[in-house]
Formats: C-alpha cells, sequence, structure tokens
C-alpha cells in the first residue's frame, strides 16, 4: 500500500502527551505513514507556523490534532478551510470503563453532529444593531425592543448544510446496520420552539429519511432526548443535530461512559477528514504525565479506518480495550494509578 502523509497538530497544554502517545502505538504498528509534525501550540510563531500548517494540509491525506486553547489557530482551517462539515462522536461503552450508570453496557452509539454553521459563525454583536430590522417576536407578538442594553447572536441553519449532514447520517446508519447494529437515525433539535431554523433542520431530515427506507427513523424535542440521553442510551444508534446541541450533547454522552477522556471524534468532508479527541487541553495536568490518552487514541483508530488501514485501527482499538478490560494499567482519571507512559506502554503490549 501507497504510504499515506499525516498532519499532527499537538495542540496545546496537556493535548501534546496524548497525541505523542496515540504516534508512539502507531509506530509500534510499523504503518505506511509518512507524519508531518508541527510543535505544540505554545511555540507557533503567529501567522508563519500557521501558514505552513496550512499548506502541510492541504497537501496530506487526514490530520490528527490534540485541542486548543486558541494557540493552535490551524483548527479554523479544518474545519472551514477545508469543509468538514460532519462531526462524528462516538459513544460506545467497554467493559472497564468508569460510567457512573448503574448499567452502561451495551451503550453503543453514534452522535452525528453539523459542524459549520448554526451559532458557530459567530454572529453578535450590540442589540442596537439590530433596530433599522425592526425585528418582530413571535413569541411576544411585538417589535423587538432595540433600545435595551444588550447584545444579539444569530443562528443559522440552511438547507444546504442540513441536507448533507442528513445524508451523512443516513448512510453512516447503513453501514452499521451492515454490520449488524441496528441502522436507526434519531434527528434531535428544539423544533417545537425554533420552529424556522431548527423546524428547518426537523423538515429536511425527515424528508431524507424518506431516501434510506432501509432504515429507522425517529425524532425528539431536544430537552426530551436529552432526558433519553441518559435513561435509555442503549436504545441510540446515529443521532443526528445541529451544531451547538451537537457539541453540549456528546460530552454528556461521554459522561454516562466515562469521561471526556474516552470519547473520540472525526470532522469528516467530502474530500477531506481530521480527528481529534472531544475534551480540552487540560492546562490544569499539563506536565505531570497522568493525562488519559484513550479519546485521542480513539481518534487515531477512527483515523486509520479512514485512511483505509481497516487491520490496523482494529488491532489498536483491540489493544486498547483489552488494557480496559484488564484493569491494572489505568489512569487517575478512571479510578487507576498509571501515569500516560505506562498506559501508552500497556496498549503497545497487548497489540
Amino acid at each position: 500500500m501507497s504510504s499515506k502523509k499525516v498532519v499532527i497538530l499537538p495542540g496545546d497544554d496537556a493535548a501534546p502527551e496524548t497525541v505523542y502517545a496515540a504516534m508512539e502505538v502507531m509506530h509500534s504498528l510499523a504503518l505506511p505513514l509518512e507524519f508531518v509534525e508541527f510543535p505544540p501550540g505554545e511555540q507557533w510563531v503567529r501567522g508563519e507556523t500557521d501558514k505552513a500548517a496550512r499548506a502541510a494540509i492541504d497537501a496530506s491525506d487526514s490530520t490528527l490534532f490534540g485541542s486548543t486553547s486558541g494557540k493552535t489557530t490551524a483548527v479554523t482551517y479544518l474545519r472551514w478551510g477545508k469543509e468538514t462539515y460532519a462531526n462524528v462522536r462516538p459513544c460506545r461503552f467497554l467493559q472497564g470503563f468508569r460510567s457512573p450508570l448503574a448499567h452502561p453496557e451495551g451503550i453503543d452509539f453514534v452522535i452525528v453532529r453539523e459542524n459549520l454553521e448554526d451559532l458557530y459563525l459567530g454572529l453578535e454583536g450590540p442589540l442596537a444593531a439590530l433596530a433599522p430590522l425592526h425585528l418582530h417576536s413571535r413569541i411576544l407578538r411585538s417589535e423587538l425592543d432595540t433600545d435595551e442594553p444588550g447584545r444579539y447572536a444569530i443562528k443559522v441553519i440552511t438547507e444546504r448544510n442540513t441536507r448533507r449532514i442528513a445524508r451523512f447520517a443516513f448512510n453512516l446508519a447503513r453501514q452499521r446496520k451492515a454490520q449488524g447494529r441496528p441502522g436507526k437515525v434519531t434527528c434531535t433539535s428544539k423544533y417545537n420552539m425554533l420552529r424556522e431554523s431548527d423546524g428547518l433542520f426537523r423538515r429536511i431530515v425527515a424528508e431524507t429519511a424518506t431516501e434510506y427506507p432501509d432504515v429507522a427513523y425517529e425524532e425528539f424535542i431536544v430537552d426530551d432526548f436529552a432526558r433519553r440521553l441518559v435513561q435509555m442510551p442503549q436504545m441510540l444508534d446515529v443521532v443526528v443535530m445541529p451544531n451547538l446541541y451537537g457539541d453540549i450533547l456528546s460530552d454528556a454522552a461521554a459522561g454516562i461512559i466515562g469521561g471526556l477522556g474516552l470519547a473520540p471524534s472525526g470532522c469528516y468532508g467530502d474530500h477531506y477528514a481530521y480527528f481529534e479527541s472531544v475534551h480540552g487541553t487540560a492546562p490544569d495536568i499539563m506536565g505531570l504525565g497522568i493525562i488519559n490518552p484513550t479519546a485521542t487514541m480513539l481518534s487515531a483508530v477512527m483515523m486509520l479506518e479512514y485512511l483505509g488501514l481497516e487491520e490496523a485501527a482494529r488491532r489498536f482499538r483491540n489493544a486498547v480495550s483489552k488494557v480496559y478490560a484488564d484493569g491494572k494499567v489505568l489512569t487517575p482519571d478512571q479510578n487507576g494509578t498509571a501515569k500516560t507512559r505506562e498506559f501508552t506502554r500497556a496498549v503497545i503490549a497487548n497489540l
């Protein structure tokens, strides 16, 4: 197999420790990968490093990214520049995960989050700027009072982005069904209140469902879905939702299996994908060598699958699973005492 080029963006604070751990496992697998490595965000030169990173990303097959607190600026290019519109966040319980639920067995679903719009466009400003629009509130049945000091934020839902995230979710559900999973898509948004924006999201997803008669479909208002996420997560398969809800609820999903240190993700476009853990940069434990690298490792597994290295991905995932099933070499967030380095060695030993 010809070599694939992978950009490594270690990220900021403690995040690089998890990326280097994942790289160590991949090196042990002797993969046909060429790593193009950049320094942690603390060492970036504004403008110069970012420009080089963008060029490297354009010349690569994928990127493995840590997490950023704002120092690693290329993440904006990875999302909007490469149009990676589908943020895929698996939630799967493995034996040995420290779940707060009494019976987490069988949790295995995926949140598919629209990744480019909603409130994440950053369209905010002083309330007074809306005065020339004479906006009318459907709820208050009166014109918006823009004389009151305050701020606004604009939520944007487009037909194009909703339709392609919907199709992505249904195609994923179809793939999962072929692997023995339920083959069901659940749509959630606040369509009962936000009838124009979230209502549009719901309508287009429901329309898309008719193109996939072999995939089951259901929909719930987002607050009801939040309850179901905690109360009956085993009933879920593929869940599709707008950007903001996806960001919030995927963190909640990580919580039910044992924490953010266990939660991987991938951001997919039509022509590119990058992979990162769901958790942040953990500045409070930077340099202590105790951060859990599981989320980044499982993100690397997703990347290997994307690159067509399925057997290596299977070995990597199974090795992580064996470490948790054994339960002897776990990091402090999972009630263990192992250092990041020890955990990594244990994974390599199980390859």
